[in-house]
Formats: C-alpha cells, structure tokens, sequence
C-alpha cells in the first residue's frame, strides 16, 4: 500500500560513532524523501565525525576511520541537508529515539535552525513492536519475504524501513495511512524532548519525567529550585533537550 501524503516524509537512516545521542556523531546519513505525488528524492553520504569511530562500531557497519577522512564535517553539509529534508516529517526505524535527535543534535552543533516542531515523526520500529516484536531484518523478512541485502548500510537500511512501513499498512487495515495518525501510533509518550526527559502532562504542561522531580512542572521546578536548571544544563543532557528547558525558562520571564 502507497502512503497517503499532504506533504513530504523524509525517511532517515544514521551510522554512527555510538548509541549516545548526547556524544555519539553521524559518519553516514541516507536520506528518502517521498513527496504527496509519490515520486521519491534521495541523498546518501559518508560525514567525518572529526571523532575517532570506535572499533565495535565500525565491525557493526562497515565504516572505519579511514573510509572518512577526506569526507566533509557535519557542519560543511549541515545547511544543504537541512534544505533537502525541507518542511518534510520525518521517519524512520528506531528513528524517534535515535536518529532523529542525533540528527537535531548535529544540527545544533552545526547552528544550523532546523525547526523540528512543526514535523510529525512516524517511527516503524514502534509500529512494528506494538504489531509483532522483532528487529529491523526480522521486520523485513517477516513483512516483505525478504533478506535485506549489505545490511547495516544507511542506504540499504532506510529502503528497507520504507517497505516495511508499506507491507505494514497492506497487513494492518486497522492502521490509518495518513502521517498524523502514524505520528502518534508510534509515540510511546507525548515527549517533549526526544528522550523523553521532558514530557507533556495530561493538561499540556511540560514536566520533569526523571529523578527527584519527576512529575512536577517545569518551570515549578525552576521557580522553587533556580539550580536544577544549572544542573540540567552542565550535565550529560542532549542539546537539544538544554534548548527545550532554555525556551521554558525564558518564556517564564514573561509571566
């Protein structure tokens, strides 16, 4: 089944230098974008990650230091791939909690403004856990009868995703095929941030959803305990998750 599209859905795909969305930089991006008349638009290349890739990541997809080195930074293409994904949602496998803020995370690094309030994420991996509980091959296989050739590869993963999300709609006539409704079938909560360190409360109040005040307000929280705020920027939080307690934190100024 072909979606059903008002606008572009860009499909990402990420190789990395790690799992930390924090730390962790892209060395390979592949991008899919399928636009409402059904034509398709790609974009795949290889990032230095002016960082050193680890060895057990490089044995995962194939990518060691050497293959990147005379490759452009993030920050060289930052601009040209935020005009290709253009006013796109986005989507992807695992997309929700890690390729989509690694990617807004290089793009904050790279102080590039790619707005990522006005998208809707559409994550294949939520929609097939929520269906059957597998991995991306076992999606793959068990949707599209299929093994995925040089798997782990950003361009072969993301084509991948974009089948299976396609098999996905023909086998589950339950599912809407429209991004609004794929959007929050494969939300696992009305996060905030991508992590989910912040969140929406029932009211639509941002709240705390970790440690010693999980559950309380926001801004309460930097009312009554003007340090946390501090804290929460000096430590090991994403970028963009700083940029989120930073706008409610000015916005609180105003009231």
């Amino acid at each position: 089944m072909n979606l059903v599209l008002n606008k572009p859905l860009a499909f990402i795909d990420l190789e990395t230098t790690g799992i930390n969305v924090a730390s962790d930089r892209i060395v390979e991006i592949s991008i899919l974008k399928i636009m409402p008349d059904k034509s398709r638009e790609s974009k795949t290349m290889r990032i230095n990650p002016t960082i050193p890739i680890p060895e057990n990541s490089s044995n995962i997809h194939g990518i060691y230091d050497a293959d990147i080195k005379d490759c452009p930074t993030f920050v060289k293409v930052a601009h040209d791939l935020a005009v290709f994904i253009g006013n796109a949602d986005l989507a992807g496998y695992n997309s929700n909690k890690f390729d989509v803020p690694l990617l807004a995370e290089e793009f904050i690094r790279a102080d590039v403004d790619f707005d990522m309030k006005k998208r809707k994420f559409v994550d294949v991996q939520v929609i097939f856990h929520k269906m059957e509980q597998r991995t991306l091959s076992a999606a793959y296989q068990f949707y599209c009868k299929k093994e995925i050739e040089n798997a782990h590869s950003a361009e072969a993963d993301v084509k991948a995703t974009v089948e299976v999300l396609e098999a996905q709609l023909d086998k589950y006539p339950e599912l809407q095929n429209n991004v609004d409704y794929l959007n929050d079938f494969s939300s696992h909560s009305k996060s905030v941030d991508f992590l989910g360190r912040i969140i929406y409360d029932e009211k639509g109040v941002e709240v705390i959803n970790f440690g010693k005040h999980k559950g309380k307000a926001v801004e309460e929280v930097f009312r009554i305990e003007p340090s946390y705020y501090n804290w929460m920027m000096n430590g090991d939080f994403p970028l963009y998750t700083k940029k989120i307690i930073t706008s409610i934190k000015l916005r609180s100024f105003g009231k």
